[in-house]
């Protein structure tokens, strides 16, 4: 395909996943370029909804472009519009087709004609028999023409290897420069020992752990969960300490704040002698209630990051055993419930979940500190 990019289209309140690629539409004497939107259950629009068996049809019938006429108009509607001289195009209505079911194929996370052929590679490696070559090269010329090259992903080899064992010793084929070679022993030994080296090298790829550690966590990742507790905080809370509604007093510049959300909410808030009233509040719950039927400070969305770290920092720094609850949760992803903010929770699939994000973050510092590293 052209590009990949993501769209959908909704059926019966069902999302329907789909991308799309750049064609000409011809309609009368003029050609249109357009998109030609493809969907994961074999829709496609072309100026309208098709099935593939009709889409198939408007190839046919030239109302999808695959040839273009010397001195035609063409148009980009709103845009811009030119007349053709000497047009050319890669595409046959057979490759376009071929296109659009590799890509119903990939949208349904399903294997296309490229992979395919890749898993036959695997299956006559192991078997070199004359059936299985029989098979390879069966899904080779399955691939669309103009992407065979592709399919092994080198651009300095391109398909060699895989045509070469897709034919066999003996066969001829052709270079891409059209000149016509015959396939000696050698170079069947040689295709066969690219394809070793690029499973080995794949391997390594698939096991390789970045210099600097993993990209996501090794271990179960840790809910926060959002909890509510009318006769107090029990004895022992576990990981919900992490909570900022966690009675642990924070002292920021002059003021000592009775938890986080106090403070958070009492700094929101743009009147200093109406901050008191938030500092004051008897629960978290209350404070945030307050503060926000408050007017905020100026500039407060770009600020509340910020001021979310270094509340946490002073959380976590002036209460040790806070902090060693913190740290045991090693480098697991912390997930931070909160029903009334999807910027700083997240609740079942929605959410920014910023809470979590610069736990981890102070959580790292706090590591650095243990360890007395100076960076």
């Amino acid at each position: 395909m052209a590009i990949w990019q993501r769209t959908w289209r909704n059926v019966d309140g069902e999302r329907i996943e789909g991308t799309w690629r750049h064609v000409f539409i011809r309609n009368g004497r003029d050609y249109f370029l357009t998109d030609l939107i493809i969907y994961a259950d074999g829709m496609v629009d072309c100026w309208g909804l098709v099935t593939l068996d009709e889409f198939a049809g408007k190839l046919a019938s030239g109302w999808v472009a695959t040839t273009l006429d010397e001195g035609a108009r063409a148009s980009a509607h709103h845009l811009a519009s030119w007349k053709l001289a000497e047009p050319q195009m890669g595409l046959t209505p057979q490759r376009l087709l071929g296109e659009v079911r590799d890509t119903i194929d990939r949208l349904n996370g399903r294997p296309d004609s490229t992979q395919r052929c890749l898993v036959a590679v695997e299956v006559f490696r192991n078997e070199p028999t004359e059936e299985n070559r029989a098979a390879l090269r069966e899904l080779y010329e399955a691939i669309p023409e103009h992407m065979r090259h592709y399919a092994l992903g080198d651009m300095d080899r391109k398909d060699m290897p895989l045509r070469v064992l897709a034919a066999g010793p003996g066969a001829h084929i052709e270079r891409w420069s059209g000149e016509s070679i015959e396939v000696t022993e050698e170079m069947h030994t040689r295709a066969l020992e690219y394809f070793a080296e690029r499973d080995q090298l794949r391997q390594e790829y698939e096991q390789k752990v970045p210099a600097d550690g993993p990209t996501e966590p090794m271990d179960t990742s840790v809910l926060i969960n959002q909890k509510v507790f009318p006769k107090g905080w029990p004895d022992d809370p576990g990981i919900l300490v992490l909570r900022n509604d966690y009675s642990s007093p924070i002292k920021v510049a002059d003021h000592t704040y009775p938890t986080v959300t106090h403070a958070y909410w009492a700094l929101s808030v743009a009147d200093e002698a109406q901050r008191t009233g938030v500092l004051q509040s008897a629960r978290p719950y209350d404070a945030q209630k307050l503060a926000e039927s408050l007017p905020r400070r100026e500039g407060w969305p770009e600020l509340r990051t910020a001021v979310m770290a270094n509340l946490l920092r002073a959380k976590f720094t002036q209460h040790p055993e806070l902090a060693a609850t913190l740290t045991g949760t090693g480098t697991t992803r912390l997930i931070y419930t909160e029903t009334s903010s999807n910027f700083w929770g997240q609740r079942a699939l929605e959410g920014r979940n910023w809470m979590g994000r610069l736990l981890e973050l102070i959580r790292s510092e706090l590591t650095l500190g243990q360890l007395n590293i100076q960076i």
